[in-house]
């Protein structure tokens, strides 16, 4: 009788922990509203073709939080590409698979474009130089896409605390910047860039890169950590020209931009002597295929 008791014990335990599916916002907030009493929400927003890297947010998510909420929306107001938007690898059943196997999640959120977008975001947020700059510059509107999606799922969700990667270094500065405009009590946990064993950053468009591309883009890894040595020889016009020419003696690598900016303000570095740390970030197109990374050098 003590066993049969354990046993059923045991089988709630894992009804209860189960992984749920979600594509309704209503559903998804009923099911919150019966979980937010019992500890920290964690929320972790990707746009699915999950990787290691994802699977590292999941994982801090899980270790810091009672539930854990992922949602997989490929966001259409992000991209100022339609090409790029249309091309984004998209393996949801994958991506569910790796999260059920996982253990970490409790709910994965998967709504349609029309479930979040049912009439037109005219929203316009006041980002300041931020949407400038970078990929503010080369990706017109893109954070204002990425502010409002983030915004909605923040209103959504309402979690404690949201896991966003260092990957995504500029994007991490706007959802601060999100964070601040619309006063939301929520904790931003930046998690650390998660490389390939050649360094390449890990990245759902890597899936797109050919075996031969993939094995070459190790050379966007291998220019930046070149640069904390050259900081102490070359000026920083320099130093991006040893770069660009570093990367693009690989055909078909052409870089797009690179930028050594203050690690905290985002700005432009002028003298190498007065910042603490400088992030070198950088763009690189491979034929089509648009690969980001970034490089923190701390204690110069």
């Amino acid at each position: 009788m003590q066993i049969f008791f354990i046993m059923i014990l045991f089988f709630m335990y894992v009804c209860e922990k189960k992984m749920k599916i979600i594509h309704h916002i209503t559903t998804l907030q009923d099911e919150l509203s019966q979980v937010r009493l019992n500890g920290i929400i964690g929320f972790v927003p990707t746009m699915g073709a999950l990787h290691q890297g994802h699977l590292a947010l999941v994982q801090r998510a899980f270790n810091e939080c009672h539930t854990v909420v992922v949602s997989i929306f490929v966001n259409p107001t992000q991209f100022n590409n339609r090409d790029d938007f249309d091309k984004y690898p998209r393996h949801y059943e994958e991506d569910i698979k790796k999260l059920e196997e996982s253990g970490w999640c409790n709910l994965v959120f998967l709504p349609s474009v029309e479930e979040m977008y049912p009439t037109p975001d005219t929203r316009h947020f006041e980002l300041g130089y931020l949407e400038n700059i970078m990929e503010g510059k080369f990706r017109h509107g893109h954070f204002q896409g990425v502010a409002k999606v983030v915004s909605k799922f923040f209103d959504i969700i309402q979690p404690d605390k949201a896991y966003f990667g260092k990957k995504d270094f500029q994007q991490l500065a706007v959802i601060k910047k999100l964070i601040e405009l619309l006063n939301y009590h929520i904790e931003i946990v930046p998690c650390e860039i998660v490389r390939e064993p050649s360094g390449l950053a890990m990245s759902s468009r890597n899936q797109r890169l050919s075996n031969e591309d993939f094995n070459h883009a190790q050379v966007i890894y291998q220019a930046l950590t070149q640069i904390p040595t050259w900081l102490n020889q070359y000026s920083i016009d320099e130093i991006k020209k040893r770069v660009i020419q570093f990367i693009q003696q690989t055909k078909p690598f052409m870089v797009e931009y690179i930028e050594l900016v203050d690690s905290a303000t985002l700005l432009p570095v002028v003298d190498i002597a007065s910042h603490k740390s400088i992030t070198c970030c950088i763009a690189v197109y491979c034929h089509d295929i648009r690969l980001i990374d970034n490089l923190e050098i701390e204690h110069l």
